[in-house]
């Protein structure tokens, strides 16, 4: 068993790993720059013609059938091919031209299909094709120019040129990303010579130009000159204005010595007062600090403590007096309200004793009456119903007198149970045997002793009259029960 898994896994190995195997067989994928070319199978891509018999994909993966589909791919990087062109102008002036083209494959299917069956076995050829094409409409289009067009408006060549080749290269599934005209070379010396006659006037324009720079500089130094002349006095005079102050300041200087020092001596002068004056003033404030704060403080104290004292004889005063007022007050309306409150209960226990007595009596006198009416009411009642029970028992028995009967046993046949259970009233202990079936027959044997009820029931028949008047059978029938038996202790065995 064993082996036979390993054989059956070693199996499924082998499948997995040639089905993957084959999946990267077939599997192809796209990458960003190139375009792959399916053939071998008819196939319809949106855009293009019928008939076409190959797939384009671009930017994903696809399954192909080896031997069945060939897959080649087609490069959409840039390529740039140089120009190098020898053209005539209108004037019939060689002049070489030298630019650079960049362009691609169209990213739609439809330019990959031309690029496709133009160039796919000839990229390398690409730049070489797309050369000729310029240089072609290159020539073409500066046949019609003049030099002078051509230097001035050299985008109007460029938008020409591509404007001319745009159909071309769309047959061919190309795209011009970039057209450039670097330089214009002229072997006949034409264009230096166009230049001459605005190079002359420029050097003219130089000398005139620095002539009258020369004659500017020239001027602006004796200018200068004069300024810096004018700047020469001016800093003499300064310097003289500040000499004499200079000198003025040297004697104020040297009598500043004196001065200096009886302004000291005044300002100590001056101090020593200053600080005698704050001197006295703290004496002063010392002396109201010792004496004259304390005393006045006391003479406060003293004032003060005889105003509270008597505002507080006054306020007891008061007090004693507004609560005498208030006690009399309260005693007064206790008072009166006593008296009010024992007059208000007298009067009201008056008037409920004599409303007790007056309900008490009305309910007696209605309570006797409607004792008597009810007894009247209930006595009729019972005689009409006795009446009218033995005139349905006559015309029951005289129509049908089975029906009665039966119904006498209805009613009756507990009566009949216990006079047929009275045969075991002395029986203390009873042992059944058979179980469930022991049971049932006693009870039988019971109801069979019974028999006395039926006898019962015939005498109640025969008692009765034509009128149905019961006798005393009936009485017996419907009076009290005969004694119920003492209590019987039945015990059961159980096989």
């Amino acid at each position: 068993m064993p082996m036979v898994i390993g054989v059956v896994a070693g199996a499924v190995v082998l499948a997995l790993v040639f089905v993957v195997g084959v999946f990267k067989l077939m599997w192809r994928v796209a990458e960003p720059n190139e375009a792959l070319i399916i053939s071998g199978s008819k196939h319809r891509t949106e855009g293009l013609e019928e008939g076409m018999g190959f797939r384009i994909v671009t930017g994903r993966g696809t399954l192909v059938l080896p031997g069945v589909q060939a897959v080649r791919k087609l490069s959409l990087d840039l390529n740039e091919t140089e120009l190098h062109v020898d053209c005539v102008t209108h004037q019939g002036i060689p002049l070489k031209v030298r630019g650079v083209v960049i362009f691609k494959v169209g990213d739609d299917f439809v330019s990959i299909a031309n690029a496709a069956r133009r160039f796919l076995d000839q990229q390398k050829l690409m730049s070489e094709r797309v050369h000729n094409v310029f240089a072609g409409h290159l020539r073409s289009i500066v046949g019609g120019l003049t030099v002078e067009d051509m230097i001035r408006d050299r985008e109007k060549l460029t938008g020409q040129t591509r404007a001319a080749c745009g159909t071309e290269m769309e047959k061919l599934g190309l795209i011009v990303d970039s057209l450039q005209i670097h330089e214009i070379e002229d072997p006949t010396g034409y264009i230096q010579n166009l230049a001459a006659p605005h190079a002359a006037a420029v050097q003219r324009d130089a000398r005139i130009a620095q002539a009258e720079s020369n004659r500017l500089a020239t001027e602006a130094e004796q200018q200068s000159f004069a300024r810096m002349a004018e700047a020469t006095r001016d800093s003499e005079i300064l310097q003289a204005g500040y000499q004499a102050e200079r000198d003025k300041a040297a004697a104020k200087a040297r009598q500043a010595g004196p001065l200096a020092d009886a302004a000291a001596r005044q300002e100590v002068v001056v101090q020593e007062t200053r600080v005698a004056e704050l001197e006295a003033h703290r004496r002063e404030q010392q002396l109201q600090a010792d004496v004259r704060k304390p005393a006045d403080a006391k003479a406060y104290e003293k004032r003060t403590l005889a105003e509270a004292e008597r505002d507080a004889r006054i306020s007891a005063a008061q007090a004693k007096a507004k609560e005498t007022e208030l006690a009399a007050a309260a005693e007064a309306t206790r008072v009166k309200t006593a008296a009010g409150a024992e007059a208000e209960a007298t009067k009201t226990r008056g008037a409920a004793t004599a409303a007790a007595t007056r309900a008490t009596g009305e309910a007696e006198a209605a309570a006797s009456q409607a004792r008597g009416l009810a007894e009247a009411e209930a006595t009729k009642a019972k005689g009409l119903a006795e009446a009218e029970a033995i005139k349905a028992r006559a015309a029951a028995l005289a129509e049908n007198q089975e029906a009665v009967v039966a119904q006498q046993l209805a009613e009756k046949w507990p009566e009949i149970v216990q006079a047929g259970a009275s045969a075991f009233g002395n029986v203390d202990n009873m042992v059944l045997l058979n179980g469930a079936d022991g049971m049932a027959e006693m009870f039988a044997k019971a109801l069979t002793m019974g028999g006395t009820g039926l006898g019962l029931a015939r005498q109640l028949l025969s008692s009765m009259n034509q009128n149905g008047t019961p006798a005393n059978g009936t009485a017996a029938l419907n009076g009290s029960a005969p004694p119920r038996p003492e209590k019987v202790t039945v015990e059961k065995d159980e096989e």
